[in-house]
């Protein structure tokens, strides 16, 4: 999560809204929450003549039983099937006829549908998503069907080791537990997940008080509030029940079998994503594997020719994250990838330079604004800093507590990653010892 800076901001109460504002009258995020308890935040951004809305539920793949892996992700892809008075088709001619573009996304932690349009037809993306929310018909047989068309999905990341080689790193690093599970769900578990399933999904997890209406662009906070209220209301109270809490375990997964090309990973306990160390850990696997200028980046393909690919990254969840290290190579030259990456790992954490950080850290900011310069961008943006701390976090407060990180702060984050247990998973190549 990267975040940008605007002017210092201070919070306001109005009527039960609240508005993260900055200098500027027009650089404002807003809050409401319905009588349901369904927030609802938006950013306008002057002189653009599109929107992006979406709708932003807590509930991801790892809210799942085991039995049906996969749920998530299949009811995502029904509500597209038909809602309301709309079949698929007429869905998709709906929005298209407009010129707009609908979507969604599953992930282990959450699930979003969006919607990008022209602003004058907020309102039909409002209906429209509400639709797929609130009245998705979720047939037995349109689900028969779909079955198929995530059983070719999931054909083509076992044919794909660069998607394949991430989650085996995520079973590796979180053994027997839902986070380490696939979000696609393996054949078994698809063909196992019947229509009444999709609707206790639905009921358990769409609830009020886990969803966010978040909207940016030209859209007008009142409107969508006035919108939401109108195609919303009428969604259950309250919050789901989450399952157990995750911990990072560390473990082996290895893939053997005929490649061109083999994928080696390593895995670390990350931070959570509240952790008092967040962005010093994220710095500090910035720099690891962050970008062209990166160590692993500069040592293992530029002055050794050993990967194309090669990077770092943490991703943080509510009770732990997860700092993983991705190479791809050749099969011969995996050995000596491995060995290289274990070196810059073990003399990264005392030999940091504050050259380095300041450069990563540039580039986090960098990488906010630009990301933040789209409607999209601003609305995700507003919508997970919501959904993790509760209330509305501007940019600027965010780039303070980056631009706050000390060089001691970065290595004491990095060894203590480096120093716990190891998740280490590979395709194409022989076992790698994990630490």
């Amino acid at each position: 999560m990267v975040q940008l800076r605007y002017n210092r901001a201070h919070y306001l109460w109005d009527g039960g809204q609240e508005a993260a504002q900055t200098g500027s009258a027009t650089e404002v995020m807003q809050l409401s929450t319905l009588s349901n308890g369904l927030r609802v935040v938006s950013r306008e951004m002057p002189g653009l003549e599109t929107a992006a809305l979406g709708l932003f539920a807590s509930c991801g793949a790892r809210d799942e039983p085991a039995h049906l892996n996969g749920v998530a992700h299949i009811y995502e892809h029904m509500v597209f099937k038909g809602a309301g008075e709309r079949s698929a088709r007429e869905l998709n001619e709906a929005i298209e006829d407009v010129g707009g573009e609908l979507n969604a996304c599953t992930e282990r932690d959450g699930t979003s549908y969006t919607a990008a349009v022209m602003a004058e037809h907020v309102p039909l993306a409002m209906e429209l998503l509400s639709d797929i929310i609130l009245r998705a018909r979720l047939n037995a047989d349109d689900l028969e069907r779909e079955k198929e068309v995530v059983l070719q999905e999931l054909a083509e990341v076992l044919d794909t080791p660069s998607d394949l080689i991430f989650d085996e790193l995520w079973a590796a690093s979180f053994v027997d537990q839902p986070l380490g599970r696939s979000i696609l769900g393996d054949e078994a578990s698809i063909r196992r997940i019947s229509a009444a399933d999709l609707h206790d999904w639905r009921d358990r997890n769409y609830r009020a008080g886990d969803l966010i209406v978040a909207a940016a662009g030209k859209v007008v906070h009142d409107d969508l509030v006035r919108l939401a209220d109108e195609h919303l209301a009428h969604l259950p109270e309250g919050q789901a029940e989450h399952g157990t809490g995750a911990h990072f375990t560390g473990g082996v997964r290895v893939r053997r079998g005929a490649s061109e090309q083999a994928q080696i990973t390593f895995g670390f306990e990350g931070p959570a994503e509240r952790a008092d160390d967040y962005f010093a850990c994220r710095l500090f696997a910035d720099v690891l594997g962050g970008g062209a200028s990166s160590r692993l980046f500069n040592e293992v393909r530029e002055e050794r020719g050993l990967a194309y690919t090669v990077s770092s990254s943490v991703h943080p969840f509510t009770d732990t994250g997860l700092l993983y290290v991705h190479a791809a190579t050749s099969p011969r030259e995996a050995a000596a990838a491995s060995q290289l990456i274990e070196e810059i790992l073990d003399q990264s954490v005392d030999t940091i330079t504050q050259r380095e950080l300041d450069r990563v850290r540039r580039r986090a900011a960098a990488g906010l604004m630009m990301h933040l310069e789209t409607p999209w961008g601003q609305a995700s943006y507003c919508a997970r800093q919501l959904a993790v701390y509760g209330r509305l976090v501007t940019p600027t407060e965010v780039l303070d507590q980056l631009n706050a990180v000390t060089l001691e702060q970065v290595r004491t984050a990095g060894a203590k990653m480096l120093s716990g247990p190891r998740a280490t998973a590979t395709i194409g190549v022989p076992a790698v010892r994990a630490a």
